[in-house]
């Protein structure tokens, strides 16, 4: 049976095979890619060029946005670049790349996510120590250890997966490398070593799941006592994108790398990898931008100075 030196290429799901179809896919990839590029560009610029929005929220979201299109960058290019060229392959090198980058952004942006979290509790519960607490240094030093904590976690769950000996052939059942479809392909106790990694992780998730829950229940606590009904607004408006995005990221991931084998299917799969690695990178500057006036105003700015320009030019 082959082993993992002897595999020189992995041939990635091809998600139909008719070629109008393929064209379809590559048109709607391309949709979505940009879409994703558009809107994270607008807010990272939107709020590296706005003074009012270099606050600790602001910062956090610039990250976001970074992360965002680190993440979708990592699967839609080569999944549309097959789609165009009627191709499955990916390279052994090209597959461990993605798993690497796919668990970096992640990571970094859960991680990410939990900050900004506690940013949102010391701003509503804490207000008169926020400055103290979310400082410029203290912010970077935040963004730094999320940034860091992906890093860490993609070397080594991407070393521990890549070391695995593969006999189940290189067929990926999934149009980009992940994780649980390489740990089908290892040999059969060869992937438990990968599967307590993932669970020590889902663990370490969980516990932030639990920390950003706790600080959302503060936090609703605070705003209900609120006396006005317009600071109470600007509060949930802060508040409910950012709930919105952990528990999507959290619930889709979580399901997509421990759900039992007995509940998975390709298709199932194929959804819930779109939900945890595409839909929020495309969706969060959309989430974001809707109930944040602030940065609509900011975002509407930018793109009227655009415009502008090029009609200028």
């Amino acid at each position: 049976m082959p082993n993992i030196s002897s595999v020189s290429e992995f041939l990635l799901l091809a998600l139909t095979d008719t070629r109008e179809l393929q064209l379809l896919h590559f048109a709607l990839f391309l949709g979505i890619y940009l879409a994703a590029l558009l809107g994270n560009g607008f807010i990272l610029s939107a709020v590296a060029c706005n003074h009012r929005l270099h606050t600790p929220m602001y910062f956090f979201l610039l990250n976001l946005a970074l992360l965002d299109l680190g993440c979708i960058s990592t699967t839609l290019p080569k999944a549309m670049t097959n789609a165009l060229w009627d191709t499955r392959a990916i390279s052994y090198q090209g597959c461990a790349a993605q798993v690497f980058f796919l668990f970096f952004f992640i990571g970094a942006e859960y991680s990410l996510l939990t900050v900004m979290a506690y940013d949102r509790y010391v701003a509503i519960c804490k207000p008169l120590h926020y400055g103290s607490l979310l400082g410029s240094r203290a912010c970077a030093q935040m963004a730094a250890n999320a940034w860091g904590s992906g890093f860490l976690n993609a070397v080594l769950h991407t070393a521990t997966a890549f070391s695995l000996p593969l006999c189940q052939g290189n067929a990926v059942d999934q149009f980009f490398c992940e994780i649980p479809q390489i740990l089908k392909l290892s040999c059969s106790d060869a992937y438990l070593r990968e599967a307590g990694l993932l669970v020590v992780s889902a663990c370490l998730a969980f516990g932030c799941f639990v920390f950003i829950v706790l600080s959302y229940v503060q936090i609703f606590r605070a705003v209900l006592r609120m006396p006005f009904e317009q600071g109470r607004h600007k509060a949930f408006s802060m508040c409910l994108p950012h709930l919105v995005v952990t528990s999507l990221m959290v619930s889709t991931g979580i399901f997509a790398y421990l759900k039992p084998k007995s509940i998975s299917s390709p298709s199932l799969d194929l959804v819930v990898s779109l939900l945890y690695s595409v839909v929020p990178p495309a969706a969060n500057p959309l989430i974001y931008s809707m109930r944040n006036q602030e940065l609509k105003v900011a975002v509407r700015k930018l793109f009227l100075y655009v415009l502008l320009k090029h009609q200028c030019c």
